[in-house]
């Protein structure tokens, strides 16, 4: 546990030197009763206390139990909260779009669910966290401008499988480390069925093609399932538009994110 203890440390300066450098004091998230964003809420509370605010935003497909592992976070670990249903957006979207389908639906939700997280940061002077983990980034798993939209995310760099002994480490709520990873999209959405493997092979092909930059013959050689890498690397690639700031055409000779960037952390 003494990487995890060296991790949670470190997260947590990261935190609050990165909030502390926009002149900013207090920080909001979306607790959705998964176990990203309780590891995400956990550490922001050790760096903020109750300048962090977390944002339980339910629709009508939210299930019972993610409401009540998230209200159990904060009862475990007192932190403050807030409910912010967004049913009555989402319901008025679907009267007026009966053909949509459970992609148009579950990005649609976590996009209003952004909108609700950014808007409440405007109130409250807050920066937004994200909660997305390494292995969801890396494959492209979340909705743009939705769940993958943040001022800071201190878990982009773990994989999901390390969230978990993680989670484990922080102390986090026993249910939520234990029950299959959901965004809670709608009824009966699971991750891995989404994606078609467990984290935990993701994972091992994720660090060594990432991590230890291995060629796809290297990979295979170690037990790795063809058609699983497969997926994976046309994942990576496919999915980078997300990873990225949008792209600029450039027409001068300095020209934003391309070669003239104000670094935040340079003074002037």
């Amino acid at each position: 546990m003494k990487k995890y203890a060296l991790i949670a440390d470190y997260l947590t300066r990261f935190l609050e030197n990165e909030v502390k450098k926009t002149g900013l004091s207090k920080v909001v998230l979306g607790l959705s009763g998964g176990i990203d964003s309780a590891v995400v809420a956990v550490l922001a509370h050790r760096a903020f206390g109750d300048d962090l605010l977390c944002i339980k935003m339910p629709s009508h497909y939210s299930s019972q139990n993610s409401l009540d592992d998230a209200q159990a976070l904060c009862q475990d670990f007192s932190l403050r909260s807030i409910t912010k249903s967004i049913s009555p957006l989402l319901k008025a979207y679907e009267d007026e779009n009966p053909d949509m389908n459970n992609l148009r639906r579950g990005n649609l939700s976590a996009r209003l669910r952004m909108i609700t997280l950014f808007d409440m940061s405007a109130k409250e002077g807050a920066l937004v966290l994200g909660t997305s983990n390494k292995s969801e980034l890396m494959l492209g798993y979340g909705t743009l401008y939705g769940d993958l939209a943040s001022a800071l995310n201190p878990i982009g760099d773990m994989y999901k499988s390390e969230i978990f002994e993680f989670a484990e480490y922080l102390g986090v709520t026993k249910s939520i480390i234990s029950k299959p990873p959901s965004a809670d999209l709608w009824d009966g959405q699971s991750d891995e069925a989404d994606l078609g493997y467990s984290y935990e092979k993701l994972d091992e092909a994720l660090r060594l093609y990432i991590e230890e930059r291995l060629s796809i013959e290297k990979i295979l050689e170690r037990g790795v399932d063809k058609a699983m890498l497969d997926m994976i690397i046309k994942r990576i690639y496919a999915n980078q538009f997300k990873r990225k700031m949008p792209l600029i055409a450039k027409l001068t000779s300095r020209t934003i994110n391309h070669d003239f960037n104000y670094a935040r952390d340079i003074n002037l």
